[in-house]
C-alpha cells in the first residue's frame, strides 16, 4: 500500500515541476516546444485522475471501517496508532486532491497557451492582409 502513495507523491512532484516550468517567463521561441511537449505528456498521464479517485475512495472506506479508540479503555500505544492512522489518511487525501488539482492546472495552462498562439497567428494573418 505504501508503494502506491510513494508513486502518487512522485507524480505530484513531477506535476509541480512541470507547472513550474510551464509558468516560467521563457522566451517566445522556447515556450512553444515546452507547451507542445507538456501537452503530449498530459494525454497518457490522464490515468492519474482515476488512480487518485480510487485512493480517495479507499481512504473513505477505511475511515468508515476503522476501529475508534477514543475511550479511556484504550492504551497509550493504541491511541497513538489510531492518531497516526488518522494523520496518514489526511495526508494521503490531500496528496490525492493535489494530484488532481495540479493535473487540471497543467491542462488549463496548456489550453490557454494554445489559444494565445492561435490568436497571435490570427492577428499576424489579418495584419498581412
Amino acid at each position: 500500500m505504501a508503494l502506491q502513495w510513494v508513486m502518487l507523491g512522485y507524480v505530484v512532484a513531477a506535476e509541480a515541476l512541470l507547472a513550474l516550468a510551464l509558468t516560467m517567463p521563457w522566451p517566445r521561441a522556447w515556450i512553444s516546444p515546452i507547451v507542445t511537449s507538456i501537452s503530449q505528456l498530459l494525454q497518457p498521464c490522464i490515468g492519474i485522475i482515476p488512480f487518485a479517485a480510487f485512493q480517495l475512495l479507499d481512504i473513505y472506506w477505511k475511515n468508515e471501517h476503522r476501529l475508534v479508540c477514543t475511550s479511556h479503555e484504550c492504551t497509550v500505544e493504541e491511541m497513538n496508532r489510531y492518531e497516526r492512522s488518522i494523520y496518514k489518511a489526511q495526508r494521503n487525501a490531500i496528496l490525492s486532491v493535489i494530484a488532481c488539482f495540479l493535473y487540471w492546472i497543467l491542462y488549463r495552462v496548456c489550453i490557454y497557451y494554445n489559444e494565445i498562439r492561435k490568436l497571435e497567428d490570427e492577428i499576424k494573418r489579418r495584419k498581412d492582409d
